[in-house]
């Protein structure tokens, strides 16, 4: 029998998936491994995909998303991202993590070389591998901030360097990239002629107040930036499966090209629930916000009272905590040993690349009650460890 591609069968499965299949078999456990939030999504987005259905919105759609919802989103990005796009430089996408693939699928061809931070979001270095391309970390080192190191960015450039990819808000750090280090990666891309991915999808979850979210398009001068937002944590609408793209010149029409053989188009019952989700009340968005906000400020609070040393996010629903000084990599090892020996799943800091090492990431998506005892018993099997 012919054997199987050989990308595919070297495709390493996220360590997050792992803990989460663990975790689904222990009765009790607390759950801080994925960002799955503890709200339902709001009642007038629900209601309105009900009444969309009844409608008989449930056919294809463009392959690119609904000029309805495109003429949304273009109003969402002048007012609140500060962009200005029209519907034919937006692609609707049947999740942010399909826009992300779609937009790397369009850039690389085998052997270019793709530049992702460290720590960084899963399964990004898996996904360009998957399309032949060859990831290289820099690292955002949490002395610095977790800022990028430009000296470090510019010693990994070669001639098969293709593509940067950027994540503000950061999954998994937390942090929200300053506007003159926003400004100074987009003129790193443009100065070594690079495409730039700029992944934005927490941009209306900035927890901070004295943090305010700078899209890369805004410093965009030569076309070379692809946006990608989503509806998933904000409105928590994530079995929705709505994310987009914005770019400008050919690629957004070759983004929807590739779609079709990939999805045919995004759902169009959840592109009607993304489009009351625009119009409806905000009320309900931003107290899931202030939630958030709140749950940081407890996480926090409770790991220092712990003995363990967290940097506090300043957007996202994540927050990363580091067990080094406890001798610990923060590996699957040791998530696995927690979950069995704590009942408290969290995602190991191995799987946001080298520069993860040491770290673990709690999920602020979870209740308060589930954070705050997670970070407990997470003190109490490392101070075991200890003795």
């Amino acid at each position: 029998m012919p054997d199987v591609a050989r990308l595919v069968r070297e495709y390493r499965r996220s360590a997050i998936r792992v803990l989460f299949d663990e975790a689904s078999r222990t009765e009790g456990t607390l759950r801080l491994e994925v960002g799955e939030p503890s709200f339902v999504t709001p009642q007038h987005i629900i209601e309105q995909a009900f009444q969309a259905a009844r409608q008989g919105h449930t056919g294809y759609g463009p392959n690119g998303g609904l000029l309805s919802l495109r003429a949304l989103l273009s109003e969402k990005l002048s007012q609140v991202n500060g962009l200005t796009a029209g519907v034919d430089e937006i692609v609707v996408c049947p999740g942010g993590m399909n826009a992300l693939y779609n937009s790397f699928a369009v850039l690389i061809e085998p052997g270019d070389e793709v530049l992702l931070p460290t720590p960084g979001f899963p399964n990004m270095d898996e996904m360009v591998r998957l399309l032949g391309g060859v990831p290289r970390f820099f690292r955002l080192r949490p002395d610095n901030g977790f800022l990028p190191d430009f000296d470090e960015l510019g010693s990994l450039i070669s001639g098969k360097t293709k593509v940067m990819f950027s994540n503000s808000p950061s999954n998994p750090t937390g942090r929200v990239f300053p506007e003159a280090v926003v400004r100074a990666i987009v003129e790193f891309a443009d100065r070594h002629d690079l495409w730039l991915i700029s992944d934005e999808v927490y941009d209306q979850l900035v927890l901070d107040p004295s943090a305010v979210h700078v899209p890369a398009a805004r410093f965009d001068t030569a076309g070379r930036v692809i946006s990608i937002f989503s509806f998933s944590k904000v409105y928590a609408m994530t079995g929705w499966r709505v994310g987009y793209a914005v770019a400008r010149g050919d690629i957004p029409q070759l983004m929807r090209s590739t779609q079709e053989p990939q999805v045919s188009c995004p759902s169009t019952i959840s592109q009607k629930a993304a489009e009351a989700a625009l119009t409806g009340p905000r009320q309900p968005i931003e107290a899931m916000r202030e939630a958030y906000v709140e749950r940081a400020t407890l996480a926090v609070k409770t790991a220092e009272a712990a003995g363990l040393r967290a940097y506090e996010p300043q957007g996202t629903i994540y927050m990363l905590l580091d067990v080094s000084d406890y001798g610990s990599d923060g590996g699957l090892d040791f998530a696995l040993e927690l979950l069995r020996a704590q009942q408290v799943s969290i995602a190991p800091g191995s799987v946001f690349g080298p520069g993860g090492a040491g770290t673990v990431r709690v999920s602020l998506a979870a209740s308060e009650a589930t954070i705050e005892n997670g970070i407990k018993r997470i003190a109490v099997h490392l101070q075991q460890g200890r003795r």
